[in-house]
């Protein structure tokens, strides 16, 4: 009997991580063929303003595939209209291959969730179930419990997954540096085809427009603090003589990159050519304000003060000048902020701007000191110089 596996998703775009999991599920479940096919209109996910029109996330996915024998690209839920539900498509399938035996593949998180899809009953009586697994000892007895409280057939997939997401990696392809993750080809095709911002040309661009366009690199939980901080800034900088419109839009730009993760904050930066000291190796995580100045500096044209600004917003540095000063701490007061001394610091913003800043590097000491982690050797030259200025 031949083994047929279903592959579904968004593919948007088609990434490594997917090549990878698709090649590890037909090596460990034998698949005679295994089918990708890129939903229309998924149920659960709604697909970002600029996402490219369904044939195209069809060729890329052909593009992708081209490398996995045995791998083929279906354009069957592209074809359906509406809402694009499993169950149909495993039905199409059964009556297109009545003889096989088909294997849907799905990520833990999915399965966990599987008796919430329409028509589970539908699926899991024509299926096999093919679950990606990292081998975590909870996550496989999570899986163990579901499968016993179900009437289905389940096989794992012991796959490590590449640390890559469709959404991040439509952020590093706006970044330009999206290429250590795109399978051969894909690359060329977005640039080609001008996909996910990859030909947008977003320097010097007006205040409105700016913002519109960083909003939509950020995590929406994100969105809040970041204008809080644009107009903090700006508030500011009209308070002290800074030029405002520096101010404003190095409040926009400062956490342009914060929605990358600590691997992918190292991957920006070796594809800018940035090298590293220790402290940013160890911690990358607090790599945003670097990374956050390089892409302000070459994607959105951004002149050199709004990009120093943004570099020494988390750490502080040496002889902070007064926009600078500004940043970090309107950074650390924005409205959207709430803790203990939040006040006592506001106050003093409009009182020395330089106590201020003294103040915010003074408690960024008391919490990293509570969480047990080191300080960097930024922050500790940025103290000593502001001890040497009274």
């Amino acid at each position: 009997m031949e083994r047929i596996g279903i592959y579904g998703g968004t593919f948007n775009p088609p990434h490594i991580g997917h090549i990878q999991a698709a090649r590890s599920a037909m090596e460990t479940l034998g698949l005679d063929r295994l089918l990708l096919i890129p939903v229309s209109d998924a149920p659960h996910k709604t697909l970002p303003p600029n996402s490219p029109a369904p044939a195209q996330r069809l060729q890329m996915l052909a593009i992708a595939a081209a490398a996995l024998p045995g791998a083929e690209v279906s354009d069957l839920e592209l074809r359906r209209e509406g809402v694009s539900y499993t169950y149909e498509t495993v039905l199409d399938l059964k009556k297109m291959h009545p003889a096989a035996e088909l294997v849907l593949l799905m990520g833990t998180d999915m399965f966990l969730r599987f008796e919430t899809w329409v028509h589970p009953e539908i699926i899991q009586e024509n299926v096999t179930l093919a679950v990606f697994c990292r081998g975590d000892r909870g996550e496989r007895e999570a899986i163990a419990r579901e499968k016993a409280a179900m009437e289905a057939r389940v096989e794992l997939v012991d796959h490590e997954p590449v640390a890559i997401s469709s959404t991040q990696l439509r952020r590093l392809l706006a970044f330009h540096c999206a290429d250590d993750f795109l399978p051969r080809g894909v690359g060329e095709y977005i640039a080609r085809e001008g996909l996910y911002d990859t030909a947008a040309h977003w320097k010097n661009l007006p205040m409105d427009k700016l913002e519109q366009v960083v909003v939509g690199l950020l995590k929406p939980s994100r969105v809040a603090h970041v204008l809080g901080c644009r107009d903090t800034a700006l508030a500011l900088a009209r308070h002290w003589g800074a030029d405002e419109t520096d101010a404003a839009r190095a409040g926009l730009l400062h956490d342009i990159t914060k929605a990358l993760d600590g691997p992918l904050q190292l991957t920006l930066c070796s594809s800018y050519g940035k090298i590293l000291g220790d402290f940013a190796r160890k911690y990358p995580k607090t790599l945003h304000a670097l990374t956050g100045s390089l892409v302000a500096e070459r994607i959105f044209g951004e002149n050199k003060a709004v990009v120093a600004a943004i570099e020494s917003h988390t750490t502080g540095k040496p002889n902070m000048n007064l926009l600078e000063a500004i940043i970090y701490v309107a950074d650390y007061m924005e409205p959207n902020r709430d803790f203990p001394g939040v006040e006592q610091l506001r106050r003093l913003a409009f009182e020395d701007i330089y106590a201020a800043l003294d103040l915010g590097l003074h408690m960024t000491l008391d919490h990293l000191a509570r969480q047990g982690s080191e300080v960097s050797p930024e922050t500790r030259q940025t103290l000593q110089w502001l001890n040497s200025r009274t």
